[in-house]
């Protein structure tokens, strides 16, 4: 039967699982070691998914009869799950280098917002460029992502803020998603900052009588696909009331409630993403002990962001503190025009220096935590039989 199966992975000195026993996230005792296999090989199927994982002499006689359409070598190798990302910002046009010079100079974030730059200053250019410049940006970061290792990326919108430009930039998300080979799990961010000559108050209304109507169409009739709903929880941007009320009407629309809270204040977001069933809580920077205890027991993630926390000179998450209290803990690049990030890799070694975690926490962080930030660990996120074939060869002899 020529063409049986696609992919052969042989013979890798090490191949790191993760999950073995189809865990769909791994949080407390679990994260202390790693599923790992020595001296194994890896089948994956014509329809991409992975229909074998064993020791290398014992897939060898199972598949002796089988033909591939490829072959690799993997002696001396470590194979690891397909990096996943569970908090980026790809779609925009029109850079920030200036704002870095005002940071260093001693600006704040929102001094920064409140003068018309940061978040503001991109939704001025991204809204006067063309859909095909933005996809074409898009792309370009998403090939570098995937060259860092990245094999499953959340994509919000959110430099739009009107129905117009953040239709726009989901439908730039949708071509991504049909036209490249990664992994694209979207994000609705329309409530990213309060645009301008509105109060918090008429923009939640506008996207909650607006916005989600649009989307319900869209996705209802195959046009756009949108997975999570975001909006960011802040002092002078949308209040508790506010986010409640935008968060709800996502999730009655069917989509997973994925947002930014406790960032630069502490505003009970925590509290009120476990009272919604929200599926990730980003940043968490200012998150209280009863918001980390509230995650914990509701299985609600913590997308926790290394980059933003370096990059704005933030106080760290408090890593050690949610992942002791049994809280799932995920990582993301925060990749936008004021964290330029591509690279996992590095996100985990910030997390590592930066957060104390350690290198398992890091790498589960990472790929199957990540993945139940996106509800998509059932088939994303470890390396096991009947999941999605994304992986990495490293050349390394152990991982």
């Amino acid at each position: 039967m020529a063409g049986d199966h696609r992919l052969l992975l042989e013979n890798a000195r090490q191949v790191v699982l993760v999950c073995a026993r189809g865990e769909r996230f791994l949080a407390r005792d679990a994260l202390r070691s790693l599923a790992v296999l020595e001296g194994a090989s890896l089948v994956v199927g014509t329809d991409g998914l992975i229909k074998a994982i064993g020791p290398a002499d014992v897939i060898q006689e199972q598949f002796s009869e089988e033909t591939f359409e490829e072959r690799i070598d993997c002696s001396g190798k470590c194979i690891l799950p397909g990096l996943v990302d569970a908090h980026t910002h790809p779609v925009w046009a029109g850079e920030r280098v200036h704002e870095f010079a005002m940071k260093l100079a001693g600006a704040t974030y929102m001094e920064i917002h409140q003068a018309g730059g940061g978040i503001n200053f991109t939704v001025e250019r991204t809204r006067q460029a063309s859909e095909e410049e933005l996809f074409g940006s898009l792309q370009q970061r998403l090939q570098c992502m995937m060259r860092a290792g990245t094999t499953l990326v959340e994509c919000k919108s959110g430099y739009g803020l009107n129905l117009e430009t953040e239709l726009k930039m989901l439908r730039v998300i949708e071509r991504a998603r049909r036209q490249m080979a990664v992994g694209i799990s979207a994000t609705y961010c329309g409530a990213h900052s309060v645009p301008k000559g509105k109060t918090a108050t008429e923009a939640a209304d506008d996207i909650i009588n607006n916005h989600l109507p649009k989307l319900k169409e869209l996705g209802r009739n195959g046009q756009i696909h949108v997975d999570n709903i975001d909006v960011f929880c802040e002092k002078g941007v949308f209040d508790l009331d506010s986010t409640r009320r935008i968060l709800q009407g996502g999730k009655d629309i069917g989509l997973q409630i994925n947002f930014h809270g406790d960032e630069l204040h502490p505003m009970k977001a925590a509290e009120l993403g476990a009272e919604l069933g929200a599926r990730a809580i980003s940043h968490l920077e200012e998150v209280s002990d009863e918001g980390i205890a509230a995650m914990a027991t509701a299985g609600c993630s913590a997308v926790l962001l290394p980059t933003t926390a370096y990059m704005l000179r933030l106080k760290q998450p408090r890593a050690r503190k949610m992942l002791d209290e049994g809280v799932i803990v995920a990582l993301g690049s925060d990749f936008n025009p004021n964290a330029y990030c591509f690279s996992m890799p590095m996100v985990m070694h910030l997390a590592c220096v930066n957060m104390r975690m350690s290198m398992p926490e890091a790498l589960a962080a990472a790929t199957i935590n990540a993945a139940y930030a996106l509800g998509k660990s059932h088939t994303h996120g470890s390396l096991e039989v009947g999941k999605q074939g994304d992986l990495i060869i490293i050349n390394s002899s152990r991982e």
